[in-house]
Formats: structure tokens, C-alpha cells, sequence
């Protein structure tokens, strides 16, 4: 669909971009056809990314706009000042949105006799269940701080949510003055509560029918107002939702004589002491409350100050019980095994002989903590190099490499202490595998490490040989359950020798390597896509064959739009399977007629990154831990990988069609965000992430025929 309109701007705005990828999460919370309780989660997920996004994206147009800078070429041509506007408007408008599914949801779940009930509604039985659980679970767990006299107000934590309690007290006698009696003012006392977030916010109330009730946590504390309370003769009393959230910023200091775990743990500690840049109160609060609390905070109106609905923290609809109704959950496929690959027998031996490549979570991760559990054992193995970066919260992973140290191999991890909002948990790991003997390192001075790569030597008669593999994703054993990531296994020694000097460039930062087969950034990577870009372009103007078909997370670099943009006027086709922000404008006569772009949102996060050049007729494939934002193109150690088997880069170019192919769950990326479901007429639904299982599915189906 070619536009014949000059648009104002070659690019679309990376915020705003980035909260209609947002829109598209609430869209399929919305969805009637998306099952209840995902829809629940969805819900969840949306006001989760909205959290992220306060404490990152919005935090830093903030101290943009404070630091008095217009930034009108940082922003696009807009001040930090509007942009903020646009933000909080685009936000409240979506708030209530949200809130609105919300009640749509909450009213078929009661279809579904699954109530979720308030204080005020629970019978006599249930009474004596809260007040229990309340003695038993929740009173043990709490905070809750007097405010009136302190000297200084206390901290509020950016993730917990509050209750902001109004104690209203009678005078204590009437004084008499000159025989006329005089009313003395009754006292009002401010409390804090902080929700304890060691419970399951949504707790599950005994039902002696088929209804099944849930109460939120805030409503047991509610209920149970008068036991906390009951030492102040109160005449009345009232607790509103409270929630803030402060700027991620970490501030790393420069003190030398520190390591950098020690700066990011004491970082992560300042970080609960960020500036506020977002309060979020219930609406129904009462004036003298508010003020009282955001006089206190020293809050203005610099900072976003939204009014919201009785409760907040919506991200914990992600785990929202699941009572047990599979029928309004999406069926769960189970992941398949590799075909050819058996979880059996030894790994090694089979990936010596050919490339194997994992695309979870339509197959098993297992393959991976498989491949470490045998070279921790495999008495020829001498050592093991890894890149962590996110790490499940029990790490097999990290299990199977103190298992490998034990057994004597020389185990090396480069750890990113830098991973946002994993710091503390990184930080725990590190320590823990320091104990165990495991060689650490942590990163490069100026660049997170965000590579997704695995090396391990093995003797073989007198001669070390290589094994390894290269991902797109985190080795993160929980997330590979939802987020799509491709790994290639291989023992192609030339690559895995560049893989190794990465390793070496870790330990020592001042040589720039050479690298034969691998992109890795912060050298290489953008200049070797302009090349594979530039060939496209050279081969349109030839009259062959031209085309780019790239599947990403987040296309945000300008400079590399533009050479997108220079490809399409040329006459190279670009296909973009691009899930997130999308800051290149498709269909623009002259600028960019022949890129179409997509995002597809479903059960799964799209997470992989696949990169297709067509190279006249003999199409060259890519993996890569990179998207197309300029910190990944020259702020962080990136890794790209050729694909040179030929049924792997035939897989990868089929399942590229099925996601382009996809006409349920793909919305088209425009200038106006407007997120349109792609929809051709008469077309058959294609739901890309269900037929890419399938696709699987029936591969493996072909292999068991042919045995």
C-alpha cells in the first residue's frame, strides 16, 4: 500500500512506538477469541512493560527535559517538555482502557462462576477464613508506619504497592472556658501500609458450591483494618492504593578502588532511592490524603501524577491463579525433541557429525542443559566458556557449570552484572559460582556484553577440537518456555575459533580481533550489514533478484533505517517481521514503497532475530543476539552467525514465511500507530506462531515415516 503523501518525518518516535507495542499486548487482552485467563495475563503483562518503561524510557525524557535541554534533534523535532505530554497522555488513555477490559473480564469470569469479590462482599464463612488468614499468613509479613511524627518521610519502594491509611480520632475531653464549652478538632494520623509481596496477591477463598471466590491481598488488609488499627480510638478510618515508581538509572560511581560488583550492588540499592517520576493514586481518595502524601514525597507536577482505579501493580495478573481451569487457558503444546537429535545418547557426538538448530519453545530447551550436563562429565572436555546474561531463578544452568568445575574443567563466565533489573540476582550467581572455583569476568569497561555464545575444548587423539553453540536468546531455562529464540549447535571449527576470540577480548580489551565468519559488535556488525545491504542494492540495480527479510525485536537505528530506506528506493524488496518499536515508516512513495513491516503478538514472545539476504538466488541466513538499535550495533559485544548448513537455512527461510504468512495475530506497523490487524479478504486465518508448532510437528512426523 504505497502512501502519496509526503510524510513530516522519515521516522516514527521511539516512545511512542514503543507504547503502541504496548497497545498491542492490551489488544489481545482485549481479544474475546484470546482464552479468559490469558487474557488475565496479558493484562498483567501490559502493566508490567508500562513499569519497565516508567522506570527506563520515561525516566530519562525526564531528566532530558529537567536538564533544560529542547534535545530537538535527540527527540525527533519535538521538546523533551511535549514529549513527556504525549507520553502521559497516550498512558492515561490506555490506563482506562486497560481498566475497562479489566470489568469486561472480571464479568465472564463470573459467567464462568469465578468471582472476585471486595471487603464488603464476603459471607460468614469466608469472615472467618480471612481474619484467619490474615492472623496467620499476612499480620506477620507487614510494615506499617505512623507518619505524623516522623522527622523524615520514609522511603517508598518503586515495586510494592501501598495503602495510604486516614485515621480520623475524637478530641480526647471538651475544655470549658468561661463556662462555654468548646468542640475540640478531632486529630487525623496518616499511616503507610506496604503490601507484603511474599503472598500471592490473589487469594483463594473457600467456596461451598461450584463458584470459586478470590479476594485481593489489599481487601484482606482492608477487612482486617481494625486489628492493625485498634490501639487509636478511631472514629473512622479509610486506606487508598498508592504506587510509585522511580527512575532505573543506575549511577555507577567512578570510585576505583570498588569492584564493579560492589558499585552495582550499592547502585541497585540507590536505585530504590531514584527520583519518583510517576505516582499513582485511586481516584477516590480524599484531598487532604493526596496532598498530605505528595507534599511529603515532594512530588509535583513535573512528575506524572495519575489518577487510577482502586487498585494498582496490575502486573500481578501475570500470576493470577489458575483454579484449575485448563479450558480457559491456551493449550499447552508440548515442546518437541530436534529431529535426528535424541536426549538420549551422547550430545557431542551427534552435533560432530552435523549443525543442529533449536527453535524453542516449539521444541525442548532440555537440548542445552543437556550439552552442558555432558561436558561437565565427559572426562576429555577440558574446558567450558559462556556468556550469562539472564538467569532463571533456579539455574540449571548455572547448576551443570559448578558441576563442571568440580570435575576439574577449566569453567570461564562472563556474567553481565549490567542486565537490567537482574543486577541483584546476577550479583547472587556470581558469588556463588566465584565459590565454586569458576572463573568469572565481568564484561568490558563502556560495553554490556549481550552475546549469546558457548564454547567447550575437548581433547581428541592429542589435538583440542571445539564444540558449541550460538543463540539469540538468554540460556534461561524458565523464559525458553515463552520466548522464541533459536540456538545453532555446531562444531564448525572455524566459528567456533572466532567464538574463543571473543572469550579473548573479554580478558583483554584493547585488542580488536579479526574475525572470520562471526559479525561482532562493537566492530563489526554494522559495517558487515551495510555490505550485505549494499550487495541487495547492487543486484536490483543489475536487474537480478533483490530482496532483505529480517526478523528483529526493535529497529530503532537511524542510520540504518536510512540504508533500509536507500535499499527500497532501489528496488530491493524488504520484508520486517519486527515485534516491538518500529521507527522506519513502510509504504512511503519515495522513501520507502517496497518495505512492508509487521509485528506479531501472540502466546509467545517473538524473540529471535533472523536475518535473510537473497543474494541473487543463493540466499545467505543469520542469526544474531543483535537488534537493529545503535547500543547493540556499537554499545555492546554482539554476536551474528552465518548459517551454513543448508537444511537449517531452509528451516529458517520456511519459518520466516509462516511468521509473514501470519494473518491472526500480525498488525501492521504505520506511521500513525494505529496497530491494523493484517487482514487480506478471503484468506484462510494463518495463525503463524500455532503453524510454525505444526510445521515442527509434521517435520518430525516425515522423519518417523522414513525410519
Amino acid at each position: 500500500m504505497i502512501h502519496h503523501h509526503t510524510p513530516v518525518n522519515r521516522y516514527i518516535d521511539r516512545e511512542k512506538s514503543w507504547l503502541a507495542f504496548n497497545a498491542r499486548v492490551l489488544q489481545e487482552a482485549a481479544d474475546e477469541k484470546v482464552p479468559l485467563l490469558d487474557r488475565l495475563r496479558f493484562l498483567g503483562i501490559f502493566s508490567n512493560n508500562l513499569d519497565e518503561f516508567f522506570r527506563v524510557r520515561y525516566a530519562a525524557v525526564r531528566r532530558l527535559s529537567l536538564a533544560g535541554q529542547t534535545g530537538e534533534k535527540i527527540l525527533g523535532g519535538i521538546s523533551a517538555q511535549q514529549l513527556l505530554k504525549d507520553i502521559t497522555e497516550i498512558v492515561i488513555e490506555q490506563q482506562s482502557e486497560s481498566l475497562r477490559i479489566l470489568s469486561v473480564i472480571e464479568q465472564e469470569l463470573q459467567q464462568e462462576n469465578i468471582y472476585i469479590i471486595n471487603e464488603t462482599e464476603v459471607s460468614k464463612e469466608q469472615q472467618n477464613f480471612i481474619k484467619d488468614f490474615f492472623i496467620q499468613k499476612v499480620s506477620p509479613e507487614l510494615v506499617t508506619i505512623i507518619l505524623n511524627d516522623l522527622d523524615e518521610f520514609p522511603l517508598l519502594k518503586d515495586a510494592a504497592g501501598y495503602l495510604a491509611v486516614k485515621l480520623v480520632i475524637p478530641p480526647k475531653e471538651k475544655k470549658i472556658t468561661e463556662g462555654e464549652p468548646v468542640n475540640l478538632e478531632p486529630e487525623v494520623r496518616y499511616a503507610v501500609v506496604e503490601m507484603p509481596k511474599t503472598i500471592n496477591r490473589f487469594v483463594v477463598l473457600p467456596s461451598n458450591n461450584e463458584k470459586q471466590y478470590i479476594i485481593l491481598l489489599d481487601d484482606v488488609i482492608r477487612y482486617n483494618l481494625y486489628s492493625i488499627f485498634n490501639i487509636f480510638n478511631y472514629e473512622s478510618i479509610s486506606a487508598h492504593m498508592i504506587k510509585i515508581t522511580r527512575d532505573a538509572q543506575l549511577e555507577i560511581d567512578s570510585d576505583q578502588s570498588k569492584s564493579l560488583m560492589e558499585k552495582i550492588s550499592k547502585g541497585v540499592k540507590e536505585r530504590r532511592i531514584g527520583e519518583p517520576v510517576r505516582f499513582v493514586y485511586d481516584q477516590s481518595i480524599e484531598k487532604d490524603t493526596l496532598n498530605f502524601f505528595l507534599t511529603r514525597m515532594g512530588i509535583d507536577a513535573t512528575d506524572s501524577i495519575i489518577p487510577g482505579g482502586r487498585y494498582h501493580n496490575r502486573r500481578d495478573y501475570m500470576s493470577f491463579p489458575n483454579l484449575g481451569r485448563y479450558d480457559l487457558l491456551y493449550k499447552q503444546n508440548t515442546p518437541l525433541p530436534i529431529p535426528g537429535l535424541s536426549l538420549e545418547g551422547s550430545i557431542l557426538q551427534k552435533i560432530k557429525q552435523k549443525d543442529y538448530l533449536l527453535n524453542a519453545p516449539y521444541q525442548s530447551y532440555s537440548y542445552v542443559i543437556k550439552f552442558l550436563r555432558e561436558a561437565a562429565l565427559d572426562p576429555k572436555v577440558v574446558s567450558i566458556k559462556i556468556t550469562l546474561y539472564r538467569l532463571a531463578k533456579n539455574s540449571q544452568i548455572v547448576s551443570s557449570l559448578i558441576n563442571a568445575a568440580k570435575n576439574g574443567k577449566k569453567v570461564t563466565v562472563q556474567i553481565e552484572l549490567q542486565a537490567r533489573f537482574d543486577e541483584a540476582s546476577n550479583i547472587s550467581y556470581s558469588e556463588q559460582m566465584q565459590r565454586e572455583g569458576i572463573n568469572l569476568i565481568f564484561g568490558v569497561k563502556g560495553l554490556k556484553v549481550h552475546s549469546k555464545i558457548c564454547v567447550i575444548e575437548r581433547i581428541e587423539k592429542g589435538k583440542f577440537k571445539r564444540y558449541g553453540f550460538i543463540s539469540t536468546g538468554n540460556f534461561n531455562e524458565a523464559t525458553a518456555k515463552i520466548y522464541t529464540d533459536v540456538t545453532l549447535f555446531t562444531y564448525h571449527q572455524q566459528i567456533l575459533k572466532d567464538v574463543n576470540k571473543i572469550f579473548d577480548f573479554f580478558d583483554v580489551n584493547y585488542r580488536v580481533h579479526r574475525y572470520k565468519h562471526l559479525f561482532v559488535s562493537p566492530h563489526y556488525t554494522r559495517s558487515k550489514f551495510y555490505k550485505l545491504i549494499d550487495r541487495e542494492i547492487l543486484n536490483a540495480i543489475a536487474g537480478k533478484e533483490a530482496y532483505i527479510k529480517l526478523k528483529m525485536n526493535s529497529l530503532t537505528d537511524y542510520k540504518m533505517i536510512d540504508k533500509l530506506y536507500e535499499a527500497s528506493r532501489e528496488g530491493v524488496k524488504v520484508q520486517l517481521i519486527i515485534r516491538g518499536i518500529c521507527c522506519l515508516i513502510p509504504g512511503e512513495e519515495d522513501m520507502s514503497e517496497n518495505i512492508e513491516a509487521i509485528s506479531i503478538v501472540d502466546n509467545y514472545l517473538e524473540h529471535s532475530r533472523v536475518y535473510i539476504f537473497g543474494n541473487s538466488g543463493d540466499p545467505e541466513v543469520y542469526i544474531s543476539s543483535a537488534d537493529f538499535m545503535t547500543r547493540n550495533l556499537d554499545e555492546r559485544v554482539e554476536v551474528t552467525c552465518p548459517i551454513y548448513d543448508a537444511d537449517i537455512k531452509q528451516e529458517l527461510i520456511d519459518t520466516f514465511e509462516i511468521g509473514w504468512k501470519g494473518n491472526v495475530k500480525a498488525r501492521l506497523h504505520s506511521e500513525n500507530l494505529e496497530n491494523k490487524y493484517r487482514k487480506r479478504p478471503h484468506e484462510k486465518v494463518f495463525r503463524a506462531q500455532l503453524e510454525t508448532y505444526n510445521y515442527y510437528r509434521d517435520m518430525l512426523e516425515v522423519i518417523y515415516e522414513q525410519l
